[in-house]
């Protein structure tokens, strides 16, 4: 094995503050690991550290006890104990989670995330992917390009990554030899040039034994390339590359301790700005010019991609968390539909038309997913056609939000073109994203102001509007119900619509059918109707099955708050069962009829319902009593 040759700065011993301050200005390198499994990529990490000093005396005493017992490497030192620090990343020898890990030669200091190889840990690997400027991808040199080495440099150049390094590790398993590197090369740059790789560096390495990973190796006498940690050291960093792109800072938090001070912090993500350059807010796009450039050690002349600053402005101007502040002259677009790249990443598959909260910085919108264009076989590059993304899929899909976002082309700006995508339930982070452009019609529809406003419609009628949302099971009582409801405020001189599920399949939705994706679709709709009806002061009565809670929030989230009434018919499947007037239960337990609601499809209850009726103890004329009673005392109408 190959001893550390890593030495220390001698201006440590001699003016420790001159390097302290050597120290604090070193460019940062952040970079990746990944390849396949047991291909040596932590193995390499815990060579870096252990060569490059970063392990106290301590941790290096537990590496040797741990190597000894649970290592695979005999009586030697198992350098990927040092980031496998999952039990059962231990246990199986192999990536679960991604690990960070710091460390600093004399020239830079990095940040390396390890990231597990095997296929179904895809997910950690975008993870580690997302904030790295340069990847290590390792081939085991007795096995050549796997399916996984495909699949992580597809992911790595799609996500941005353009500083590649062939890392051909364990050479010094096949002897050292220079025609297998150059076979696993020339079959690896064959599939890069397909999927877009231009240049990589490649590099014949043995993080185990350490030749050429922190000095030129004696055992490879035909590689007169730089060593990896030579490589890692001179590469260029992301940073230049921001600076040189106009100026772009997204808003964190409005900083306002005193009635004086007004400031807007974030971090700048490209360019730079002084006092006295003319800025646009976006989305609004109002302008005014910059002030002040405030940071906790004072005021600066001017501040670049990279600083965390408070910028105050010389108007008073709508500006909040989110909004996006760029030059005036070249600000950033703002859009509702793009069509992006999405990995998914969760056991569940994509539903299209499904409400998800996506996160892209610091702004988060509503937004909702299409079926996708395609998908892409990472093997062969190959498009298939797709009706929704499983897990680890990727594929390239419409993204429509409810509101503008502030975006750039992810392949122009990480920062703003690249987002997360979370489900509303339970809030787990479901996929990861890349827009890659606007669609037009986005730029080209405009909401049409009306001079009749919805408050002078429900004025007219005397009433204030509402939806009063029935949900329940098939046989549970919600048209019924709701039928009577509505006749009860129709005697009472209300302005009413109901909106009945068979109804509305009739017509509208005649197009339909009761998959999970078509479901969400019809609930869709039919709220967009509803807040339709509700803008000219209907009140608003709906009756559908509508299993799912995060297509029952959307339609709340249309409406101003306090409009969307949720009345919870609370019929057990038992007893909708019996009634069965239809005969629709009984078809579903044979088998003819598919995706029936509480048989072969999921019914979510509402959590916290306004009105819930318990139709085992409450007559349907009790019931509809009891919720005009509501209606009435919660809609008074204004004289």
């Amino acid at each position: 094995m190959t001893d550390p040759v890593y030495v220390t700065d001698a201006l440590i011993a001699q003016d420790i503050d001159a390097y302290l301050d050597t120290h604090q200005h070193k460019t940062m390198l952040r970079f990746i690991t990944c390849g396949s499994v047991d291909d040596g990529k932590s193995t390499l990490i815990g060579r870096l550290l252990y060569d490059s000093k970063m392990i106290f005396e301590d941790q290096l005493a537990a590496l040797e006890n741990d190597s000894k017992k649970v290592g695979t490497q005999g009586q030697a030192i198992d350098f990927a104990l040092l980031v496998d620090g999952l039990a059962a990343e231990r246990e199986q020898g192999i990536t679960i989670d991604v690990a960070y890990r710091f460390f600093n030669t004399e020239k830079r200091k990095f940040i390396v995330a390890d990231c597990p190889g095997h296929e179904q840990y895809t997910r950690n690997m975008v993870t580690g992917a997302s904030t790295a400027d340069l990847a290590v991808i390792l081939i085991d040199a007795r096995k050549g390009v796997l399916v996984q080495t495909r699949r992580h440099s597809y992911l790595c150049h799609l996500l941005g990554i353009r500083n590649i390094v062939l890392a051909v590790n364990k050479m010094d398993l096949v002897d050292y030899s220079q025609a297998r590197f150059d076979e696993i090369v020339a079959e690896y740059r064959a599939f890069a040039s397909s999927i877009g790789i231009e240049t990589f560096t490649a590099l014949p390495i043995s993080g185990f034994a350490g030749d050429n990973v922190t000095a030129p190796s004696a055992n490879t006498p035909w590689y007169t390339g730089p060593s990896l940690i030579a490589h890692l050291e001179t590469v260029p960093v992301r940073g230049a590359d921001d600076l040189a792109r106009p100026f772009r800072m997204p808003v964190q938090w409005v900083n306002r301790p005193n009635l004086d001070f007004r400031g807007f912090s974030g971090l700048i993500s490209s360019g730079s700005v002084k006092p006295g350059d003319t800025v646009r807010v976006l989305p609004s796009g109002k302008t005014s010019t910059v002030t002040r450039i405030v940071t906790l050690e004072g005021d600066l002349d001017q501040a670049q991609a990279g600083q965390a600053v408070t910028l105050t402005l010389a108007d008073e101007i709508d500006c909040s968390r989110g909004d996006v502040i760029a030059l005036a002259d070249n600000p950033p677009e703002a859009a509702d539909q793009f069509e992006a790249t999405l990995v998914w990443m969760a056991d569940e598959a994509l539903t299209p038309g499904r409400a998800y909260w996506l996160k892209l910085g610091a702004q988060t919108v509503s937004a909702t997913v299409r079926a996708p264009e395609y998908v892409v076989n990472v093997n062969t590059m190959e498009r298939l056609a797709a009706k929704t993304l499983e897990l680890n899929a990727i594929g390239v899909a419409e993204v429509v939000t409810d509101k503008a976002l502030v975006f750039e082309p992810y392949a122009q700006s990480r920062t703003l073109g690249g987002f997360i995508l979370i489900d509303k339930i339970t809030n787990a982070t479901v996929g990861a994203g890349m827009l890659n452009f606007s669609l037009r019609r986005a730029q080209n529809v405009h909401w049409q102001a009306l001079d009749v406003t919805r408050k002078a419609h429900a004025a007219l009628k005397m009433q204030e509007p509402a939806v009063l949302w029935f949900t329940g099971l098939s046989g549970s009582g919600k048209s019924t119900i709701a039928n009577l409801v509505e006749k009860k405020l129709h005697a009472l001189g209300k302005h009413t619509f109901l909106l009945d599920g068979d109804n509305v399949r009739h017509g509208l939705n005649k197009d339909l059918g009761f998959t999970d994706a078509d479901r969400i679709e019809n609930i869709r709709r039919v709220g967009e109707v509803a807040k339709l009806m509700t803008d000219a002061g209907l009140i608003v009565l709906t009756a559908f099955i509508s299993p799912f809670r995060a297509e029952r929030e959307l339609v709340r989230s249309l409406l101003p708050a306090g409009e969307f009434v949720e009345v919870f018919i609370d019929t057990p499947l038992e007893e909708a069962e019996k009634r069965d007037v239809k005969g629709l239960y009984k078809k579903a337990r044979s088998g003819q009829l598919k995706n029936f609601t509480g048989i072969d499809s999921p019914y979510e209850r509402p959590e916290n319902p306004e009105i819930r009726v318990d139709t085992t103890r409450e007559s349907p004329e009790d019931a509809a009593e009891r919720i005009v009673e509501r209606v009435i005392g919660a809609w008074m109408p204004v004289i």
